[in-house]
C-alpha cells in the first residue's frame, strides 16, 4: 500500500510539473528561446495568489483566471518590445537576455517581498479524501486537475483554433509560414504571451502546496527543464508524460534514497537522456 501512497502522490505532483512545463516547452519549440525568466514568473504568479488572498479573500483557484490574464499581456509586452528585436541572433544572445530579465524580476522580487519564505493556508482547509489505504489531500488534487485542465485547453488551443495553427506553422517553417501570410512576429509574440500565461497560473496552484519565496524561482525552472527533456519538445502531450514521469520518479527516489536526493536522482535521469535519447520519451526527431 505504501507504493500506491508513492504512486498517487507523484501522479498529484506530476500534474502540477506539467502545467509547470507546458508554457517553457512552446516558448523554446516554437522560438527557440530558453526562457530563464521562466520560474521567476511562476514565483510572481504564486506572489499574486498569495497577496490576493491574504488582503482581499480571492481564493487561489479565482486568481487563476486574473494571473492569466495579467501575465498574457505581460508577455506579449516583453516579446514585442525587447525579445523580438533579437529573436534571429543566436540562441546565446536570447539566453542572456532572458537571464538578464531573471536577475530584475528575482531582485526586484527580493526587494518587494523580502526573501521569506510564505505559505498560503487555506481558511478553512480543504482536507483529504481516502480511496482504500491512499489518502490524497484535497488541494493538491484539484491543483493537479487544473494544471492538466490548463495544459489541455493549451493542447486545444494549439490544435484547434486559427492562431494555433499559425504557431504550428511558424514552428515548423518560419519562412514558409511567412510566405503564406503569417504576421510572423505577431504569433512570436502571442506564443510568447501564452508562455507566460502558463507560468503564472501555474503560480496559484503550487502557491497552495509549496512555500513561496522568490528564491524557489531557479528549482521551477530546473523542473521544466527536465520534463522538456523527458517528454520532448514535439507536443503538448509530450510535457504532459514527461511530468508525470518525472513526478513519479522524484517520489518513489524520494522514499528509496531520502528526500535529500529525489532531485539528484532526477537529473540523473536527465544527463541518461540526453546522451541516450535526446528527443525524449514523445519528442520528434528535428524538434531542437
Amino acid at each position: 500500500m505504501l507504493a500506491l501512497q508513492i504512486l498517487a502522490n507523484g501522479l498529484m505532483l506530476g500534474g502540477l510539473y506539467a502545467c509547470i512545463a507546458a508554457g517553457f516547452s512552446l516558448v523554446w519549440g516554437v522560438l527557440n528561446v530558453i526562457n530563464i525568466l521562466h520560474g521567476s514568473l511562476i514565483v510572481l504568479g504564486a506572489y499574486l495568489a498569495f497577496f490576493a488572498y491574504t488582503l482581499w479573500g480571492i481564493h487561489p483557484f479565482a486568481s487563476i483566471v486574473i494571473a492569466g490574464t495579467l501575465f498574457f499581456a505581460l508577455g506579449y509586452l516583453v516579446q514585442s518590445a525587447l525579445i523580438n528585436r533579437v529573436i534571429g541572433a543566436p540562441v546565446l544572445i536570447t539566453l542572456t537576455l532572458t537571464f538578464g530579465l531573471d536577475l530584475m524580476l528575482a531582485n526586484a522580487m527580493i526587494v518587494g517581498f523580502k526573501a521569506d519564505f510564505r505559505k498560503l493556508t487555506l481558511d478553512p482547509p480543504l482536507g483529504s479524501i481516502a480511496l482504500g489505504e491512499v489518502v490524497m489531500p484535497v488541494d493538491r488534487l484539484l491543483a493537479m486537475a487544473l494544471a492538466l485542465a490548463l495544459t489541455g485547453l493549451l493542447y486545444l488551443l494549439l490544435a484547434h483554433s486559427r492562431i494555433g495553427r499559425a504557431i504550428v506553422a511558424v514552428r515548423m517553417d518560419r519562412e514558409a509560414a511567412a510566405l503564406m501570410g503569417v504576421d510572423v512576429r505577431r504569433v512570436y509574440a502571442i506564443t510568447f504571451g501564452l508562455g507566460t500565461l502558463m507560468a503564472g497560473a501555474a503560480g496559484p496552484l503550487l502557491a497552495m502546496i509549496f512555500p513561496i519565496s522568490p528564491l524557489t524561482g531557479p528549482a521551477y525552472l530546473g523542473k521544466a527543464f527536465v520534463v522538456c527533456v523527458l517528454g520532448g519538445l514535439g507536443s503538448v502531450p509530450a510535457v504532459i508524460v514527461g511530468g508525470i514521469v518525472l513526478g513519479v520518479v522524484e517520489s518513489f527516489a524520494a522514499l528509496w534514497f531520502g528526500p535529500e536526493h529525489a532531485v539528484t536522482v532526477s537529473f540523473a535521469l536527465l544527463i541518461a537522456f540526453l546522451i541516450f535519447r535526446p528527443t525524449g520519451l514523445l519528442g520528434k526527431k528535428g524538434y531542437e
